[in-house]
């Protein structure tokens, strides 16, 4: 059941368990349903064993679906800077967009404003950095690409919110980097990835799952470009991200 309660709508998930470990990090999803009807009748269903702590509609409508002291189920099998299995120590937030595949678009200024919001009262109450919050592909790039190159991370930055440095030029004598390759190039781009907090092999093959690695970091910080393909540019923003984490 639905009401109405200090500014947001509770429709709380049968779907958590027991919160063990601090809240380190605030994970952002889109929903990937056709529907917002559709996407609060998974998150109540048992059956479904999915759901979030915070929903944010289109129109902005905030809805709680899971109590922050919880562990909600959003993040599913993931890594990020060492730590697996995210759900232990992260607060889930999901936003109304139908995803990649169906109808992808723009978020709303409405969701932005709720979700800017809610993200300042997290950081505050949980005393987590502008680093601590990343997207769903950053730490599940092998299955999930929300919530994708149509997020604006640089609007969330620039209001002090999220990680974005600034593009730098950075020398480098990389020129071309794709699947494939096998050198010690690859090995100097794993090391920064992990450093960023990607997860990556430690052999020297540009293989399948370092393409989805990169193409999760483009989504995140080169959102005009995502190929999976590691030039000039790309390295640069790369390194440039490595060395301001």
């Amino acid at each position: 059941m639905k009401k109405q309660i200090n500014k947001f709508k509770i429709s709380l998930s049968p779907n958590f368990s027991s919160r063990k470990k601090k809240i380190k990090y605030i994970i952002i999803h889109y929903t990937g349903m056709e529907s917002l009807s559709d996407t609060l009748e998974l998150f109540v269903s048992a059956k479904s064993k999915v759901s979030c702590h915070w929903l944010i509609s289109r129109r902005g409508v905030l809805y709680k679906i899971v109590e922050e002291n919880k562990v909600a189920w959003h993040a599913g099998i993931s890594y990020w800077k060492g730590e697996k299995n995210l759900n232990s120590s992260s607060i889930g937030i999901e936003l109304e967009n139908q995803g990649h595949g169906r109808e992808y678009k723009p978020f709303t200024n409405s969701q932005l404003l709720a979700l800017e919001k809610l993200i300042k009262r997290i950081k505050i109450e949980y005393n987590l950095n502008s680093v601590d919050i990343i997207g769903h592909a950053d730490v599940a790039p092998f299955r999930k690409s929300d919530p994708g190159e149509l997020f604006d991370w640089e609007r969330l930055a620039k209001k002090k919110l999220v990680f974005w440095p600034k593009i730098q030029k950075q020398k480098t004598n990389i020129n071309l980097l794709q699947i494939g390759e096998k050198s010690k190039r690859v090995l100097v781009v794993k090391r920064k990835l992990r450093k960023i907090g990607y997860k990556c092999s430690s052999n020297n093959t540009y293989d399948l799952s370092l393409k989805l690695v990169v193409e999760a970091f483009q989504r995140r910080f080169l959102p005009d470009r995502i190929n999976g393909i590691i030039d000039t540019k790309v390295y640069a923003r790369i390194t440039n991200v490595s060395e301001n984490t």
